[in-house]
């Protein structure tokens, strides 16, 4: 017996010695409808999804629901920061920004593990790093970003304002260069590259050849990063997980977004890693982006965490998906859709939302059942009286939450 555990012992150790470093690094590039980049086929993107996959995605929460979440690009990008809409993360516009900091981005995941993890981010906005990531706020636990390349826009000595707003591109040059050389030689673990020009262009062209040649350009751009990837993983022991996508769609016309048509919610997301049956459309959104990359990199996220997470991994297993709720008098219908009938679903509810101020939440497990069953009646009365109530329905590989207001 104990030549097999000596055995067993040798194989963990190589196991652990072959092993590659997880590193990770997604790129927002602004305002390109899904149309657009298909039509397009841009080279950069579509051959990090041939190693992966490529799907349509969505933003904007849920029309007409209590997530509707604007089109806007700071809101975007707090979508795929928290994993959450706006509900919960109440950045509403790109001015005049007040995060609730309560909703933890993936940058204070990724620095409240045990390990040191290195973060970066490649932007012209200052604001993504002090404010939408709240670098050095005491509410983000004094959050620090260990390589940042931003605040370009501020440097209007260098990048004097240019007809059809031609400086932001050369912003974007610099961002996309400063992004491959930091992957090239510092490797963080985390990494954002923010591209600005794609929705300058459409919102002073709209739809035609100048958009489309800068979203061809930004492809340029990516494609620097994306050869910085590989030539890590060629040279290092290492294994990357890139993202790429967009913040949200745009108008039919390509002018303007903000909206909830369809062309402004639909998005799209390119990744070069293995995908699971959830990474398709309709369900697939940017919400998902962030506890995917979690996944990948082996983040532990925190229980009251993940459980304001309204994304679901699109890496590895997961059980459910498509939580629905009808409520009617004193009892709320639960319903949800299941990729393992077997899987146990743990319904928990609680009639307060004190995690929107930083406190918790008092949760009852309500019961479990087999996912296959996808379906459950809540019976309010077994829960206090309240006006409000959330739901996290618990599976081994992963959660969904609802928000739920009786009707009386």
């Amino acid at each position: 017996m104990k030549y097999l555990y000596s055995f067993l012992f040798l194989v963990f150790c190589c196991l652990c010695v072959n092993a590659k470093v997880r590193k990770a690094v997604y790129i927002i590039v602004d305002g390109v409808p899904a149309d657009q980049i298909e039509r397009l086929h841009t080279p950069a993107v579509f051959d990090i999804a041939s190693c992966g996959a490529y799907s349509r995605a969505y933003t904007g929460g849920e029309v007409g629901g209590y997530s509707e979440t604007a089109t806007i690009s700071a809101i975007g990008y707090t979508n795929l920061l928290t994993g959450t809409w706006f509900n919960k993360h109440n950045v509403g516009g790109n001015d005049n920004l007040k995060p609730n900091y309560n909703y933890w981005t993936i940058f204070r995941i990724a620095k409240e593990q045990p390990k040191d993890y290195k973060t970066a981010i490649y932007s012209s906005w200052t604001d993504n790093r002090t404010v939408l990531i709240g670098e050095g706020k005491p509410e983000t636990n004094y959050l620090k970003i260990d390589y940042v390349a931003d605040g370009y826009e501020l440097d209007t000595a260098r990048f004097p304002k240019a007809p059809k707003d031609m400086h932001i591109f050369d912003i974007d040059e610099v961002v996309s260069r400063e992004a491959a050389k930091g992957i090239r030689e510092n490797a963080p673990d985390l990494s954002w590259v923010y591209l600005w020009y794609t929705d300058d262009a459409g919102h002073i062209m709209g739809n035609g050849p100048f958009f489309d040649e800068y979203v061809r350009k930004a492809d340029e751009q990516i494609a620097r990063v994306w050869e910085a990837v590989k030539y890590r993983e060629a040279n290092f022991d290492e294994e990357w997980m890139v993202v790429v996508t967009t913040d949200h769609g745009r108008e039919e016309n390509g002018h303007g977004h903000g909206g909830q048509s369809w062309r402004e919610r639909t998005t799209w997301i390119s990744t070069n890693v293995p995908v699971n049956a959830h990474f398709k459309a309709p369900y697939l959104s940017i919400t998902d982006i962030a506890p995917s990359i979690c996944r990948f990199m082996g983040f532990d996220i925190p229980r009251h965490v993940k459980w304001e997470q309204d994304g679901m991994p699109f890496v590895g297993d997961v059980d459910i998906y498509d939580l629905r709720s009808l409520p009617y008098d004193n009892s709320v219908s639960l319903t949800w859709n299941c990729y393992s009938e077997k899987a146990p679903v743990t319904i928990y509810g609680t009639a307060t939302n004190n995690y929107k101020e930083g406190k918790e939440d008092q949760w009852v497990e309500i019961t479990t059942v087999p996912a296959g069953q996808k379906q459950y009646t809540v019976d309010l009365t077994k829960l206090p009286d309240s006006q409000f109530y959330k739901f996290v329905l618990a599976t081994p590989n992963n959660i969904l939450n609802r928000w739920v207001k009786p009707v009386n």
